[in-house]
This record gives structure tokens, sequence and C-alpha cells, in this order.
């Protein structure tokens, strides 16, 4: 079940951080590329528990 979760959070933080980046405002630009990266971070997080098991 973490797998899933994880990959539901990564797809959210990235569609959200992607938004962000088209704002005008160089902070929150930063802001959105910091949270698409954690977004790929927790999608690879959920691929290595599906391939490992949950329990890791």
């Amino acid at each position: 079940m973490g797998e899933l979760i994880d990959k539901v959070k990564g797809n959210f933080n990235e569609a959200v951080g992607k938004a962000k980046q088209e704002s005008k405002n160089p902070a929150t630009r930063d802001e959105g590329a910091a949270q698409e990266g954690k977004g790929k971070g927790q999608q690879f997080a959920g691929k290595v528990k599906g391939a490992l098991g949950d329990d890791i």
C-alpha cells in the first residue's frame, strides 16, 4: 500500500510544482522546482517499494 501512496503523493507534488513554475514570482518558481523534485523522489520511492515490497 505504501507504494501506491508514494506514487500518488509524487504525482500531486509534481503537478503542483509544475504549476508553481509558471508564476511570475521567482521565489514561487524556485519553490515549484523544489516541489517537482520532491515529487519525482516520491515516485521513485514508490517504484522501489513496488519492486522490493512494502516492508522496506
